[in-house]
């Protein structure tokens, strides 16, 4: 029987041959999940001896591994916010940068009076935004739209007490105002696309690739779908910035990601 030592370390030379990034912590981290251990538990069992059901089970997520397919789509979910995300091929993979986001709109919210306040959650893709801010305000009414309806199927997946709408943009909020405003557009333009690593393009394109159209398209309609003294938040594309500060006729507050990277968009409707 091999020792699971052993298999780390030919999983390691596995993924170096494919060209995988740091191989190694690569191998644990898949091998690790595979095993429902966590990572750290490996090097207190490096001796111990895999079964034949085991070897078996390590396989194909190490193979997918090697085919550059995303770690959080091997496992299939991620930890969000304080939450366990729900992931696949058909939704963004939830980023660190989106958490920074969660918190700075609860930082807002907090200090609300949220009864009765409708959130809208649109381009939700896995819901991760719209379910983490329901479970910190559980009396905010939250609604979550976008136009893949896939990409919902895995939002419904994510949590319960919201809305769903299926649709582009607004276009399943006519007639309808909300108090606060989240989206997370697709922003990536297409000459950044096509440097992106291999495991990001494994990633919907759909939900990648926008540039500064898609908040051209909110901004032409968000008047009218938005109460007054509501708000409205905004992810960017590093270096969007004051781009999107214009589409918004210069108003509204541009703050930076811990990298110091121009992130995130705010507006107060007067």
């Amino acid at each position: 029987m091999k020792t699971l030592l052993e298999i780390i370390k030919r999983s390691e030379l596995y993924l170096r041959d494919k060209g995988i990034e740091r191989p190694r912590r690569e191998a644990e981290e898949v091998i690790a999940d595979a095993l429902g251990m966590r990572r750290l538990d490996l090097y207190m069992q490096f001796e111990r001896p895999l079964s034949e059901t085991e070897l078996v089970n390590l396989r194909d997520p190490i193979v997918r591994r090697g085919n550059h397919e995303p770690t959080a789509y091997i496992a299939g979910s991620v930890q969000f916010s304080d939450l366990s995300i729900k992931v696949t091929s058909d939704v963004l993979i939830p980023r660190p940068e989106t958490e920074i986001l969660v918190e700075k709109i609860a930082e807002t919210l907090k200090r609300k009076d949220l009864e009765g306040k409708i959130l809208w959650d649109m381009c939700c893709g896995s819901g991760c935004i719209g379910h983490a801010l329901k479970k910190k305000f559980p009396e905010l009414t939250v609604i979550l739209s976008d136009l893949s309806e896939k990409a919902l199927a895995v939002a419904r997946q994510n949590g319960e007490g919201v809305t769903f709408k299926q649709g582009d943009l607004f276009a399943p909020f006519k007639g309808e105002k909300c108090d606060f405003f989240v989206c997370n557009p697709p922003y990536v333009t297409d000459e950044e696309y096509a440097t992106l690593t291999p495991e990001v393009q494994v990633e919907p394109k759909m939900a990648l690739v926008g540039g500064l159209t898609f908040y051209e398209r909110i901004a032409a309609e968000l008047s009218n779908h938005i109460n007054p003294e509501g708000m409205a938040w905004f992810e960017l594309g590093s270096g969007q910035g004051e781009d999107v500060k214009k589409i918004f006729n210069g108003r509204g507050q541009v703050e930076n990601d811990w990298s110091g990277h121009t992130r995130f968009f705010f507006l107060e409707i007067d």
